[in-house]
């Protein structure tokens, strides 16, 4: 099999990820890729916003560790992006941030449902247990709808994050899915089918079967991440990912280069 792209890695700088640029690359090189980028965790406005990702001091040192990668790995074209949160009134920041440099894409993700909780994090998972899932679901993809109509991001990452630690509402949840996926449509922005998620609670790609169904339907570009945190998980269960997108109809994937979109068949 010809590996799609892996656009989702991260580094040490966001404090959760370990091994260099140089050590995912000569992973990708052993695994056969000829294509993959680095989108770290975003600095937000203000350091202390949380404590995993990168200060914005150290914008210059993700950028310089990228393009050492490159340097020292000419055969694997290396993209330059970040994962960058969306919170509601932030957009001035992510178009600062898109100008300090020539970014390949931005994945535009939310693990933020209100200023306070990132939801995804374990050390807060005891939050969940006092909210109503529908209410966090129907938080978070407004949010991820919002994001997605801005226009500022080439990628959503993960679309249904909200699923890791398996708080699924009881409720039917397409129409959030159709108004996130009818976004994403209008403005062209693809969504991403993360690995990440076999390896947390859910077990499950993310997105669901379900909601990559509906983005085949609305004619939503895909992508693919392995969320790799350590030089390990570049490119982990890819095979999977490539046979659910296939199953669901995809026949391409999407490449950037300067946020410029080329489709790419399997």
């Amino acid at each position: 099999m010809l590996l799609p792209a892996d656009y989702h890695m991260h580094t040490p700088l966001c404090r959760h990820a370990k091994g260099e640029p140089t050590e995912y690359a000569a992973r990708a090189v052993e695994l056969g890729f000829t294509e993959i980028g680095f989108s770290d965790h975003s600095p937000m406005q203000r350091d202390d916003f949380d404590d995993w990702r990168m200060v914005a001091s150290q914008l210059d040192e993700y950028v310089e560790k990228v393009r050492h990668a490159q340097t020292d790995y000419p055969q694997l074209s290396i993209k330059l992006a970040l994962e960058v949160d969306y919170l509601p009134g932030h957009e001035a920041w992510i178009r600062e941030l898109a100008a300090r440099h020539s970014w390949d894409y931005f994945i535009g993700s939310v693990h933020y449902v209100s200023e306070t909780w990132d939801f995804d994090n374990p050390a807060k998972l005891s939050e969940w247990r006092s909210r109503d899932p529908y209410e966090v679901w129907s938080a978070y993809f407004e949010r991820m709808t919002m994001a997605a109509e801005t226009g500022l991001f080439q990628i959503m990452g993960h679309a249904d994050l909200a699923k890791k630690f398996c708080f699924i509402p009881k409720e039917d949840c397409t129409a959030l899915f159709s108004r996130f996926l009818d976004a994403c449509a209008k403005t062209k922005t693809a969504i991403e089918l993360n690995t990440a998620g076999l390896r947390k609670d859910c077990k499950e790609i993310y997105p669901s079967r379900a909601i990559l169904q509906l983005a085949h339907q609305k004619q939503v570009a895909i992508t693919f991440g392995s969320d790799a945190h350590a030089p390990g998980e570049v490119g982990l269960d890819f095979d999977k990912a490539v046979q659910l997108a296939q199953e669901v109809g995809y026949t391409h994937y999407l490449r950037f280069d300067q946020r410029t979109r080329q489709e790419t068949g399997f």
